[in-house]
């Protein structure tokens, strides 16, 4: 089934692109999730426009995404959760936590979109995330997680 992706779907294309994916996925997972539109001929008006926007979101260049990843990875980031006894957090932290805590630190805007977590913050600590910036360049970032 043809789409066009509505907003970056890690490992199959960013927000405008027009992919081909197995019907179930697309009917299952991406159009009700709002992540994908199916693909017509009076979509192509909609790509242009997602396209267009896509382009006012995004780091253009390298260097700049070189310059907000020297920004990212000399900021430290500190976030207070509540927590239990042990040291166990009652949830977890989300992307958009984490992309809340860098721009309260001083850091630069960041889209939760582009924040990966690899696997989900559940306790007190020092936990390293990873912001994708650019398709070549990836930002390391530390996150402490404190009691609140």
């Amino acid at each position: 089934m043809k789409i066009i992706l509505t907003h970056e779907v890690s490992g199959l294309g960013a927000a405008g692109d027009v992919v081909d994916v197995k019907d179930g996925y697309a009917r299952n997972y991406l159009v009700p999730r709002g992540f994908a539109l199916r693909w017509t001929k009076g979509g192509e008006k909609d790509v242009a426009q997602i396209r267009r926007a896509r382009k006012i979101h995004e780091i253009a260049t390298i260097e700049q995404a070189n310059e907000v990843k020297a920004q990212l990875e000399g900021t430290k980031v500190r976030l207070a959760v509540r927590s239990g006894d042990a040291g166990r957090l009652f949830g977890s932290v989300t992307q958009a936590d984490v992309a809340a805590a860098i721009k309260t630190a001083g850091g630069p805007a960041v889209d939760k979109r582009r924040v990966e977590l690899g696997a989900p913050i559940k306790t007190l600590g020092s936990h390293e995330v990873t912001v994708r910036l650019h398709a070549d360049v990836v930002a390391k970032l530390g996150v402490e997680v404190v009691a609140a």
